[in-house]
């Protein structure tokens, strides 16, 4: 395949300087972007600028992401720019195996479909493309350093379609605009990987230097920690694939809710889970959303209909959460320490023992001004002073 350079000699003087000043804004300015849906509205006026006749395209990027296999954006002529994730699920493999971005990246090659000749069933995207009007439809491939591989597609409604000069315009600015692509990819891929495995806060933490050992943040929130009852008794006989199902089945129970009220989940520890809300605001209210997640995520155990059924206990407590780098050498785990997570962790495990679903501490308690049925100062394993909790009713009074 010619060169970029190579072929950028070839391309007319206006031509050029047009190409010039495209690869100079996505090796720039787009790089550094922090806003793709820009980044790809600037890249088609340019090349509408260098007389290009673009009225279509777009940018799609494979992912690194728990619930989505890739990102598509797309720019029509006259309307601007919309984005779309591609959900993962039974069906992505079969939609991808439809459509020319599998060829692209098979053969490393451009599709260039000149639609008037072009069957129906050659893609999933044909009958669409001649449906709106388009004559001629193009589709490049990008493979990138991390592994992923993304694609750019240009469509045209020209009754003659690109010309050879749009097509060698189209070539020579692809390695920039494929260059741009992968840097916001990864940057993109960087922030979804560690936020789906260290959790938002370690994830900035992480992303902004934070990665030396022994620092430490601490941060005021109401804390909550949930774990399964009898979770080894009930996978004794499991597979490990069942065990797995099992624990998925239980976080869809207890993470929507957390979620859902502005906490964050910090840790699954086996089958516990620590997450925090931050006291951004009255501590009553901060407790409260605590309180409302803690409910529903029972609600959602109580209602599961599906075997093997199970139990949680949930404990509410407000205080100090540490994050902290810990190991040694190149081994780190950012990960979450300090007295009032263990306390919050301890009154959970008492919540089998006292057969009662939701705990909370004298703190949170009086943070939150609620009543709670007192079950009396209770030694906590680990902790030099007794507690006192309090049994909260299921439902809000």
């Amino acid at each position: 395949m010619t060169d970029a350079p190579d072929l950028l000699l070839r391309l007319p003087p206006d031509r050029r300087g047009a190409a010039v000043r495209l690869i100079s804004y996505m090796l720039g300015e787009g790089r550094a972007a922090k806003d793709p849906d820009k980044v790809l509205e600037k890249m088609c006026s340019l090349i509408r600028a260098a007389g290009v006749p673009l009225q279509r395209a777009a940018s799609i990027v494979q992912l690194l992401h728990a619930e989505a296999v890739a990102s598509a954006r797309f720019w029509e002529h006259g309307q601007g720019t919309r984005s779309e994730l591609f959900p993962f699920n039974a069906d992505s493999g079969d939609g991808y195996a439809r459509s020319p971005a599998a060829d692209v990246h098979r053969t490393g090659e451009w599709v260039v479909l000149w639609l008037p000749d072009t069957p129906d069933d050659r893609y999933g995207i044909v009958p669409d493309l001649k449906a709106e009007g388009y004559t001629h439809y193009i589709m490049a491939p990008v493979f990138m350093a991390i592994g992923t591989a993304g694609i750019f597609s240009f469509a045209t409604r020209e009754p003659q379609g690109f010309s050879q000069d749009d097509l060698l315009f189209l070539r020579a600015v692809l390695p920039a605009m494929a260059a741009c692509q992968e840097v916001l990819a990864t940057a993109r891929a960087m922030q979804e990987v560690l936020r789906i495995y260290a959790g938002e806060e370690p994830q900035r933490r992480i992303l902004s230097g934070d990665v030396r050992r022994g620092e430490v943040m601490r941060i005021r929130s109401a804390i909550l920690f949930v774990d399964m009852r009898r979770f080894t008794e009930l996978t004794a006989g499991m597979s490990a694939e069942g065990a797995t199902g099992l624990l998925n089945a239980y976080y869809d129970c207890i993470v929507p809710p957390i979620e859902a009220a502005g906490g964050e989940v910090l840790k699954f520890i086996g089958d516990g889970v620590l997450a925090v809300f931050r006291d951004e605001e009255d501590g009553a209210q901060t407790c409260a959303r605590a309180l409302g997640a803690s409910r529903e995520a029972l609600a959602r155990v109580a209602a599961r209909t599906a075997a093997p059924q199970f139990d949680v206990g949930i404990a509410l407590h407000f205080g100090e959460v540490a994050f902290g780098n810990v190991g040694s050498g190149m081994r780190l785990d950012y990960t979450v320490i300090g007295r009032d997570v263990n306390l919050a962790a301890r009154v959970a495990g008492l919540c089998g023992s006292l057969g009662e679903p939701l705990l909370v501490s004298s703190e949170f308690r009086q943070r939150a001004g609620l009543e709670g049925c007192s079950l009396g100062a209770q030694s906590l394993k680990g902790l030099q002073t007794e507690e006192e909790v309090f049994a909260l009713p299921l439902l809000s009074s």
